[in-house]
């Protein structure tokens, strides 16, 4: 498992824990189709995160 801002970080969508938390607070992010503002929510294998446009599914990039 990895915290949403761990993997945006990740990503490199947001370069640090401060954007990272900007991106979640202002709600430019979701989780499974819905916007999340919870930076610390724990993310499994079988979740999609959007940013943007883009959709990522977490067990495609971390390997758990």
């Amino acid at each position: 498992m990895i915290k949403l801002d761990q993997f945006l970080k990740y990503l490199g969508i947001a370069p640090t824990g401060g954007q990272a938390k900007l991106m979640i607070n202002d709600g430019n992010v979701q989780v499974n189709g819905a916007v999340e503002t919870r930076r610390g929510r724990k993310l499994g294998s079988e979740d999609q995160v959007t940013v943007d446009g883009k959709t990522f599914k977490v067990g495609e990039i971390i390997q758990e």
